[in-house]
């Protein structure tokens, strides 16, 4: 007989963040990533032509809600008005970027 560990699978999930407000031209894009970057999280961040910010993140519920808490206040310079989250499919991607 073969004795085999069970496999731990940590629950995973996707969001977008439309982010407004003044979030344009204050480092927001940069500063976003490195906080994903430093909670594990997968995805994306760019800069949308109305003027607001999306975000698209994976990884664990609690490293998301760390990051959309970090969204709803911003970087230095930031001021957020609103954070709209919507729930997507997982995607599996592999690392965080800054999208242009």
């Amino acid at each position: 007989m073969s004795r085999h560990e069970p496999r731990i699978h940590t629950f995973q999930e996707r969001w977008q963040l439309i982010i407004q407000g003044r979030v344009q031209g204050v480092g927001f894009r940069s500063s976003c990533s490195r906080r994903a970057f430093d909670l594990g999280l997968k995805g994306w961040v760019k800069n949308c032509r109305d003027g607001s910010v999306e975000v698209q993140a994976e990884g664990s519920p609690h490293a998301i809600a760390e990051l959309r808490a970090w969204c709803e206040q911003g970087p230095p310079g930031a001021h957020v008005v609103h954070v709209q989250p919507i729930q997507l499919p997982i995607t599996g991607d592999d690392w965080f970027e800054v999208r242009y």
